[in-house]
């Protein structure tokens, strides 16, 4: 399968570069566990990158793209659902920001959604939502959380319209999940790189090489599902992108996290802007157990 980027979207991501430069570094005086952005989120929209799946020449490559790219950044904002789920909606354009509400458990971004994706066992509808309906939660997670504060009146989807919703659901968590990774691992270079023991820096140690090498396999290899599975709109290849995304950061997070010792473990390096991220996805959409099962239905049926 031929990945190559068209011209178009080469165009796109150079200028989503641009846009995302600003937002590169973390404030030096941040010492909380989520960062928000509320400028990224305004200038997105103004450029209408919310609508790249529905753009001609662009289309879902171009927003799984995206959508890894953003994640990338320290600061998190409210982009995969509603640049790979939302079009593929009824009733698209939807109010955005978007938040997935599983089994009435909390979720990212909830207390600043108007749209709700409400997960109910196998049921998957839409739910239109107030600042009365949601609120805040206070957690070690990298995303700002929230949780619903009562019921809400839900739009249930037909079974075609929800499997349809749930294989985008797959392909946006695999495409954050990517970026994610990849920030993650950058970040813990730079530390190896710089941090010094026995004379040497880190990184120069044959079995630190070894591991780090063994993520940006991992990390790599999600990526190229991602955009797979963007590219057929296939529900097996997106089951098998979300799979190894979860499981790959399974392995991810534990490694850089021993790669970093103790101060992986403070606020004060910002590796977990990352790490605590990937930590909300790997239990989303049901879990790797989920996926699994999604993998044998699909590709194995």
């Amino acid at each position: 399968m031929d990945l190559t980027l068209t011209a178009d979207q080469r165009d796109l991501a150079t200028a989503l570069e641009s846009l995302a430069a600003p937002f590169k570094e973390r404030p030096i005086d941040h010492r909380g566990f989520a960062l928000g952005a509320d400028g990224l989120d305004q200038q997105l929209a103004a450029a209408e990158f919310f609508d790249l799946a529905q753009t001609p020449g662009l289309g879902p490559v171009a927003a799984a793209l995206s959508v890894e790219r953003l994640a990338r950044l320290p600061y998190s904002a409210e982009v995969a659902l509603s640049m790979l789920v939302r079009p593929h909606l009824p009733g698209n354009p939807l109010p955005r920001p978007l938040a997935l509400v599983e089994q009435g458990r909390p979720g990212r971004f909830v207390a600043h959604a108007k749209t709700l994706l409400i997960a109910d066992g196998e049921r998957l509808g839409i739910a239109a939502v107030t600042p009365a309906d949601v609120g805040p939660l206070d957690t070690i997670f990298a995303y700002p959380m929230g949780k619903l504060t009562r019921a809400v009146d839900t739009s249930w989807l037909s079974a075609g319209d929800a499997a349809e919703a749930r294989k985008w659901l797959r392909v946006a968590l695999a495409a954050e999940a990517s970026g994610l990774m990849q920030a993650a691992i950058d970040s813990t270079v730079e530390h190896l790189s710089a941090r010094k023991q026995f004379g040497r820096p880190l990184g120069t140690f044959q079995a630190l090489r070894h591991r780090m090498a063994e993520c940006a396999v991992l990390a790599g290899g999600v990526k190229l599902l991602t955009v797979k599975a963007a590219s057929t709109a296939a529900d097996g290849d997106a089951a098998l992108a979300a799979f190894h995304a979860q499981e790959s950061a399974t392995r991810i997070v534990y490694d850089l996290h021993q790669m970093l010792g103790a101060m992986g473990m403070t606020l004060e390096h910002p590796l977990h802007l990352w790490t605590y991220r990937l930590k909300v996805l790997l239990s989303e959409l049901g879990g790797r157990g989920a996926q699994a099962h999604a993998v044998a239905r699909h590709c194995f049926a």
